[in-house]
């Protein structure tokens, strides 16, 4: 019933109204700040440096709600890495969604996540994996959690890549059926009309088309036209001049779409 009330109510008709709907603590903790910060930008970490990390982070933290890291590229990794993110995660109130990508038996993903120098498992708001090894990677990487909500990987914004139509109906379906643990997809549109569910959309850029490793880009706008929740960039900010005037820019421009997709709703 629930369901069938989101769908009558529209897509997007309503942030409030939206966080009631979401089952995960993690997503509705998001959402608060969402809604506390009036953004729904996600940045996307991409420096290889911990000094460049922090300093990117502290500039764009004011603007986003959550920090997306891939921590296994930082060359000069130590544990007081972590430390500082969590203080600029406290300082700026986001959270921290981890790009891991797992991608393993259950058994192997235990261990990534909760073992090994980086310990994800003790510092993450969100994780994600991918659904080709079927349920057990959820099963695996639950029993080692931390209250982290998992985000599935049920399409991808590169040319070319292998997420059919049936691989994204079949992570939809481990989606409901593991929703305890899994609070929404990596996609590149509405994937599930079930509003517990989020949409993290990547390869937003307002300024380029793609790259030539098979990148495609889309607007704020079209992302949200397609049914974003939080809109994933990464090169539009981490490769301007200024990391804060590009974080500004993206964050009005993410959430004026959003409100005028409920206006025009």
């Amino acid at each position: 019933r629930i369901q069938i009330l989101f769908e009558m109510l529209g897509r997007h008709y309503n942030w409030l109204a939206r966080r009631d709907f979401l089952k995960h603590e993690s997503s509705r903790a998001l959402f608060d700040i969402v809604i506390r910060k009036q953004t729904n930008l996600c940045v996307s970490a991409d420096v290889s440096s911990s000094k460049e990390l922090i300093e990117l982070v502290d500039a764009v933290g004011p603007y986003v709600c959550l920090i997306k890291t891939h921590i296994d590229i930082i060359n000069d990794f130590t544990p007081e890495l972590i430390d500082e993110l969590k203080v600029l995660a406290k300082k700026h109130e986001f959270m921290i969604f981890e790009d891991r990508k797992f991608a393993d038996l259950g058994s192997t993903v235990q261990k990534q996540f909760s073992e090994g120098i980086y310990k994800i498992s003790s510092w993450s708001d969100f994780i994600n994996a991918h659904t080709v090894v079927g349920s057990g990677i959820i099963k695996g990487l639950e029993s080692v959690s931390r209250g982290q909500g998992l985000i599935l990987i049920a399409q991808m914004s590169a040319a070319g890549n292998m997420c059919s139509e049936s691989y994204t109906e079949d992570s939809v379906r481990l989606a409901e059926e593991n929703d305890d643990f899994v609070c929404g997809f990596i996609c590149t549109e509405q994937v599930s009309k079930n509003p517990k569910f989020l949409n993290f959309v990547p390869g937003v850029n307002i300024s380029s088309s793609g790259d030539n490793l098979g990148q495609q880009y889309v607007s704020p706008e079209l992302a949200v036209s397609k049914g974003a929740d939080i809109i994933i960039v990464g090169r539009g900010i981490y490769k301007a001049s200024s990391w804060k005037e590009a974080a500004k820019m993206y964050r009005d421009a993410c959430f004026s779409a959003y409100i005028s997709s409920i206006k025009a709703s």
